[in-house]
């Protein structure tokens, strides 16, 4: 009798030649994708130089993307770009994506096309799960491993165990794909999943637009997971038809197969949640927030950086203005979606708003650049991390949220709730 598996297990057998895989079984499988950064690629390369072979496998199927720092934003950046810049070149990388032609890497690979449905993918960056949104088996791995992964086009990995989100109903007026994973990991905690797979299956699911999964699997990092993976269905197909000629497969879990925990969550009953400082598991529901004056805004990220996050904000922002001296710092993920936010006009009404618009960056999200905190600051942002230091000085404060949440906290000049502005 053919056993049961989870998409996890069914995506990770088919890339190591079994036909069944079981948890924590360890495994070596074959890579669809190698994804690095400017700063994860050039560790990559100091170990890559070690190995005896120092080519890699197959130039199409690594991407790098220089995103956290860049436009290089000192002399240290601009030579860490050199360096990987060079290595793309001498191996003739056909996936490398920098300045006029950049973006955030977790918005940009899924625009190209780079991914799909099925697909097995490794990235030095621990937002790689980000692709589980597509139906694929994406995860974060150390710069050692993206060397090795490079060199051989093949990983080893342990299978991990699933817990099963079983999604019903729909999200009500103003909340988002971010307060559901906002609240799933204030329930779950960060370590809820660890080295677990999250699948989220149920009706529920056909209710959330691509751009919602995208951000719910962005952070099953954030509960500790190896991967977050979504039920393929129609949107996903829709989603990738034109981006790829490759053929794939839709996998689904077994009915029976098994889970080591299982929620169920009505999408209805969600409300807006921010993540307080300093874990995104000190969440709170926007209700009983009370009032906590900010100093900045940032909508953007590998997270909140696409087109519905962008309209979104400018519902909100269109005939507001922020509050005087609010830093409101909106960021496209790629240059793909700054263009179509141009022609969308969401733009003019950002500036119009007293927002300034950024390139494509990770920048503010790392404290790297774009957005900065110092001491004693507070921010609202739309990215997936709230840690001590996170964006800036130790004495900083960030409050993880939804751009609606972002949008309306930057007319008021404190964390607020989209009914308490006044759309016009």
């Amino acid at each position: 009798m053919k056993k049961a598996m989870t998409m996890t297990q069914k995506i990770l057998a088919s890339h190591a030649g079994l036909d069944y895989v079981e948890a924590n079984q360890l495994i070596k499988v074959k890579l669809d994708l190698v994804l690095g950064n400017e700063i994860t690629t050039g560790m990559a390369m100091k170990e890559l130089n070690k190995l005896e072979s120092q080519s890699v496998f197959d130039k199409r199927k690594i991407a790098i993307v220089p995103d956290h720092f860049t436009p290089c934003k000192d002399i240290n950046s601009a030579e860490q770009c050199k360096i990987v810049r060079e290595f793309a070149k001498i191996n003739d990388i056909e996936n490398y994506f920098e300045i006029g032609e950049m973006g955030i890497e977790h918005v940009l690979i899924p625009e190209k096309g780079l991914v799909i449905p099925g697909d097995l993918v490794v990235g030095a960056d621990s937002h790689t799960c980000t692709y589980g949104a597509l139906g694929a088996f994406s995860t974060g791995v150390g710069s050692t491993d993206m060397a090795i992964a490079m060199a051989s086009g093949k990983a080893w990995l342990k299978v991990p165990e699933a817990i099963k989100f079983e999604l019903t109903g729909k999200l009500s007026e103003w909340v988002s794909g971010k307060d559901l994973i906002l609240n799933i990991i204030g329930k779950i905690g960060v370590d809820g999943a660890l080295y677990k797979s999250m699948e989220f299956v149920g009706d529920g699911v056909k209710t959330l637009s691509m751009d919602a999964r995208f951000t719910i699997a962005n952070m099953a990092i954030e509960a500790g997971a190896k991967n977050g993976i979504f039920l393929i269905d129609e949107k996903t197909i829709e989603y990738v038809k034109d981006k790829t000629t490759r053929e794939f497969e839709i996998v689904e879990p077994d009915e029976d197969a098994y889970y080591s925990e299982v929620y169920h969550i009505d999408l209805a009953k969600i409300k807006l949640t921010v993540a307080f400082p300093h874990l995104p598991e000190n969440t709170k529901e926007i209700d009983v927030v009370g009032d906590i004056e900010i100093q900045q805004v940032v909508i953007g990220s590998c997270t909140n950086g696409r087109m519905e996050d962008l309209r979104i904000a400018a519902s909100i922002l269109k005939g507001n203005r922020v509050k005087k001296g609010m830093r409101t710092i909106i960021i496209p993920g790629t240059q793909k979606i700054y263009l179509e936010a141009i022609e969308e006009g969401l733009i003019k009404i950002f500036i119009e708003a007293g927002a300034i618009v950024s390139t494509p960056t990770c920048g503010p999200c790392i404290g790297g650049h774009m957005g900065v905190l110092g001491s004693g600051e507070r921010a609202v942002s739309t990215t997936n991390r709230n840690f001590v230091g996170r964006m800036g000085h130790v004495d900083s404060e960030v409050y993880l949220a939804s751009p609606a949440v972002a949008a309306a906290s930057a007319i008021t000049g404190k964390i607020s709730s989209p009914l308490s502005v006044v759309i016009k």
